[in-house]
């Protein structure tokens, strides 16, 4: 089998991280979400990947290289617009031959990897394989109708009105049969090449479609929301290390603190992961935050929350729940003189606290 990772896109709820960062590299636990789907490929034994690429494509190879670091080779295929999921597979036509492939979206992690689905699609063979999980809201995403034999017998992207709460999870498998029906594909009322309709037609093919309904993780970390909510995550499966300075500060918990980090007077309650080079001074680190390469917190709180590399925080009160990006310094505002204007009537009461 060869793979496919989708990491073009620009990212827009995102913004303005995505304005400057490529959402893929975006990290989570200090390491950009991408890396974990192509570790999630790799373990499921697949050699041959093709990452597709679009407009922040230097970045993204600039990261991943040639693949060696995860134990995958890496073909890189440019995605002119992004233009759908189906047109992605319509590029990397020529890369994927007549081989069945797993496609995986850059931004999305699974939790657990893909290494049992892709077992089960080679022993079971169906012309396509979708993971499915249950959301609150599947308004948002490609949904899924079961029959009562737990059967797929429809799909349909972001319904008014769903037939189920079974969201299609970002990866998908297929047997080479799609790219006959990709080739007549026509765009959606959005202008894309939607796969949901791809999977719609091969049923109505009479190809099989195979799903798997997963209980555990995942998420499209296409939001902050959902970023932190991964990042905890990952936090929470961390081994404490400490490979820095520590110095008249209290370790609680399980904290990373990489090597060249010097932390003082200071107070980090894990899971946490303070990178490389970073400086903590007279500050407290709250559970479930990352802190990048060479950043400064200096007399300041934050705690559930990501801090990108070479970021300063200096002498603000408490952040949380933040997503704070690259070289970003946050300092306390200037202080201005505190008053109140008043225009009061007869016989007004007033009071004041302050």
């Amino acid at each position: 089998m060869k793979a496919i990772v989708l990491a073009g896109g620009s990212g827009t709820r995102l913004r303005p991280i995505t304005h400057t960062h490529a959402k893929q590299l975006v990290p989570v636990a200090n390491r950009p979400v991408l890396f974990y789907g192509l570790e999630a490929i790799a373990e499921a034994g697949i050699r041959d990947v093709g990452v597709v690429v679009g407009d922040t494509h230097a970045e993204i190879e600039a990261a991943v290289g040639d693949g060696s670091a995860f134990g995958i080779e890496v073909t890189y295929l440019r995605q002119e617009a992004p233009l759908g999921l189906a047109h992605a597979v319509l590029v990397a036509r020529d890369f994927l031959g007549d081989d069945a492939f797993v496609m995986y979206l850059g931004d999305n992690f699974v939790l657990g990897g893909i290494t049992g689905i892709v077992r089960g699609f080679a022993e079971r063979r169906p012309d396509a394989q979708i993971m499915l999980t249950r959301v609150p809201d599947p308004r948002q995403f490609g949904v899924a109708e079961l029959d009562a034999g737990g059967r797929v017998v429809g799909l349909e992207e972001k319904p008014a009105r769903p037939k189920s709460d079974l969201a299609l999870v970002g990866v998908y498998l297929f047997t080479p049969v799609v790219h006959e029906v990709i080739a007549e594909l026509k765009p959606s009322a959005r202008g894309e090449l939607e796969i949901t309709e791809t999977l719609q037609l091969l049923l109505d093919s009479g190809r099989r479609v195979d799903s798997t309904v997963i209980s555990g993780y995942w998420k499209d970390t296409g939001n902050v929301a959902d970023m932190l909510e991964v990042n905890r995550l990952v936090l929470e499966s961390l081994e404490s290390r400490q490979d820095g300075v520590v110095t008249d500060s209290e370790i609680i918990g399980r904290v990373v603190i990489e090597a060249g980090a010097d932390v003082s007077r200071s107070r980090i309650v894990g899971p946490a992961v303070i990178g490389a080079g970073s400086m903590i001074r007279d500050s407290y680190v709250g559970p479930f935050t990352s802190i990048g390469d060479r950043c400064q917190i200096v007399a300041s709180e934050i705690e559930y929350s990501i801090v990108l590399r070479d970021a300063a925080i200096s002498g603000v009160g408490r952040i949380e729940a933040s997503l704070i990006g690259r070289d970003v310094e946050v300092t306390p505002a200037a202080q201005t003189p505190r008053a109140h204007r008043l225009v009061l009537g007869d016989h007004s009461r007033v009071q004041i606290s302050s």
